[in-house]
């Protein structure tokens, strides 16, 4: 049920994201999974997200 509900929440908030929709949700899983960011290019080496560093900034201008 929970699991569902997340599925739900992550659909409904990826209809209203912009064009890089995959590459945000990767920043949020690099946000949520980084232990200590000290640099925005720091979230670039995290596993899960699979894109180059200028993403983020990308990202987060849009």
């Amino acid at each position: 049920m929970k699991r569902a509900r997340l599925e739900e929440f992550f659909q409904a908030a990826y209809k209203h994201l912009g064009r890089a929709k995959d590459a945000t949700f990767e920043l949020t899983d690099a946000i949520l999974l980084t232990r200590n960011i000290y640099c925005l290019a720091e979230l670039s080496l995290s596993p899960v997200f699979r894109r180059k560093w200028p993403s983020i900034y990308e990202v987060l201008a849009r």
